[in-house]
């Protein structure tokens, strides 16, 4: 039950016509959605921190925890949806703009966070 609480909070994180923009490719669920988002988020602070990035410090050294997340979590959603690597990709980058555009990490990262905690990452 916690982790559909996760998902519904991560997923309201973003405005509507951000989601509206860019749906969900077919059969992906909330909790894949979810993955995916949280992966891209923890790509994008791990980078910003190894860049020197005073604002992506705040956040728990992403770089070893958040990669094993993303990697772990695009095998999962590709296993399970049917992706092959390149359409993962571009379900990644389309993730990143979206983040990006919308500077949606910020609301995003505390359920991101419990999410990798309870991962056992």
């Amino acid at each position: 039950m916690k982790l559909k609480i996760l998902l519904a909070v991560l997923l309201l994180a973003s405005p509507l016509s951000a989601q509206e923009a860019s749906p969900a490719p077919a059969g992906l669920n909330l909790e894949q959605r979810m993955l995916v988002r949280c992966s891209v988020a923890f790509a994008m602070t791990a980078f910003a921190q190894d860049n020197g990035n005073a604002h992506a410090q705040q956040y728990p050294p992403l770089a070893e925890r958040g990669q094993e997340f993303f990697v772990r979590s695009s095998a999962q959603v590709m296993d399970e949806v049917g992706l092959d690597f390149d359409q993962m990709a571009a379900l990644h980058e389309r993730e990143a703009q979206e983040l990006w555009d919308n500077q949606q990490i910020d609301e995003i990262m505390p359920a991101c966070l419990q999410l990798l905690e309870q991962s056992g990452l």
